[in-house]
């Protein structure tokens, strides 16, 4: 331990104990102020899983802190903002520029939810960004499920002029569509054929319905030039891409959806059962570098924020939120996001280090190398 934490510490941001103080997590304190015992402490209980009981009596035996479970507690409601800004730190040092190689940076949105134990127990939103080809997250926030500016949607991400976002059907709504187009970046989305409202070019209703239900063989492609409008606004120029699914993907679909109905006392429109036959997107992406085909199998990679979370669910214990106040579930939540980041600069950094373990230290002026 006395060497693992000095080699976990120089993986932290700079200036992570200054951050401490102006976050006002050590204020208040009237004993244990130390900052490294703080954070060695809240990781014991966040990192491990330990509880808080046990996780005061570990800090205690290992001389960081000796304080009740209570005590511990509101130190973690304290951390909050001390948490989140060691995050956003991590993020800030990692800065990913554009792939070279493609000549446009892709990102993929996603959100999942967490939710406090018991029948009453409220709910969580993470809105995540994962960047591809290096599968790392450079944005993540964390909303309320109820209420508004808390649902899954293109305004909770910062986007940059010359993103290209791919996103699952949670996005698909047109104000959205206008908020990416906005800042002169680019989207593919798959379509919610119940609230994405499409014309043709010369401004007509789009008959989605009837142009999918032509496509009669698995694997058949075929792309339309569609307008999303909103408001006011100029509408937003874009292709719709469309496959058939295979036989047997349309029947698992079917069956899904039909299992799902009968949970819920529903009927299934005859119209869902056909659109469940194809895999239907929207995209603006730019038509002479990216080919329909290029778009449907771009799409496919989505999959990866999916395999994040799994990650982050089994793995960091994302799923099940042990905390039933605003203050400590936030703390808690940062602070999980704190180690899983944490993970990620360690894997970064091990396909790198050196075989002993670890960087070797600068040598000063009158240490003479080797």
């Amino acid at each position: 331990m006395q060497e693992d934490w000095p080699l976990l510490v120089s993986f932290f941001p700079d200036q992570w104990i200054e951050m401490a103080s102006s976050t006002g997590a050590l204020k208040g304190l009237r004993q244990d102020k130390d900052a490294e015992n703080y954070i060695r402490t809240l990781l014991i209980h966040i990192g491990c899983g330990y509880s808080m009981r046990e996780t005061v009596i570990r800090a205690k035996r290992a001389g960081l802190a000796d304080i009740s479970d209570v005590a511990f507690l509101k130190r973690l409601r304290k951390a909050k903002d001390w948490l989140h800004s060691l995050c956003v730190a991590l993020f800030e040092e990692r800065r990913i520029s554009p792939n070279v190689d493609s000549g446009f940076q892709l990102r993929l949105f996603d959100g999942t939810t967490v939710k406090e134990p018991g029948k009453t127990g409220s709910q969580w939103r993470i809105h995540f960004s994962l960047r591809i080809p290096s599968l790392q997250c450079d944005f993540f926030k964390l909303t309320a499920t109820h209420g508004n500016g808390t649902g899954e949607s293109f305004s909770q991400y910062p986007i940059h002029k010359g993103d290209h976002i791919i996103a699952d059907r949670g996005y698909s709504k047109a104000s959205g569509i206008h908020h990416v187009a906005s800042k002169k970046a680019y989207v593919t989305v798959r379509v919610n054929t119940g609230t994405l409202p499409m014309l043709d070019i010369q401004g007509a209703p789009f008959p989605l319905l009837k142009k999918v239900s032509l496509i009669k063989k698995a694997g058949t492609i075929r792309s339309w030039r569609v307008l999303i409008p909103w408001r006011s606004r100029s509408p937003v120029e874009g292709r719709l891409c469309v496959v058939r699914k295979t036989e047997q993907a349309i029947r698992m679909t079917h069956e899904k959806l039909m299992r799902n109905a009968s949970k819920k006392g529903h009927k299934i429109k005859p119209e869902t059962l056909e659109y469940a036959k194809y895999v239907i997107l929207f995209t603006t992406y730019q038509e002479d570098s990216f080919s329909d085909f290029e778009v449907l199998d771009w799409y496919r990679i989505r999959w990866q924020v999916e395999l994040v979370f799994k990650r982050f669910k089994s793995i960091a214990q994302l799923g099940h939120l042990p905390k039933h106040n605003d203050d400590s579930s936030k703390s808690w939540l940062y602070g999980k996001m704190f180690v899983a980041l944490l993970i990620e600069k360690l894997i970064a950094h091990a396909t790198a280090v050196s075989p002993w373990g670890y960087d070797l230290e600068k040598p000063t002026t009158d240490q003479p190398m080797a």
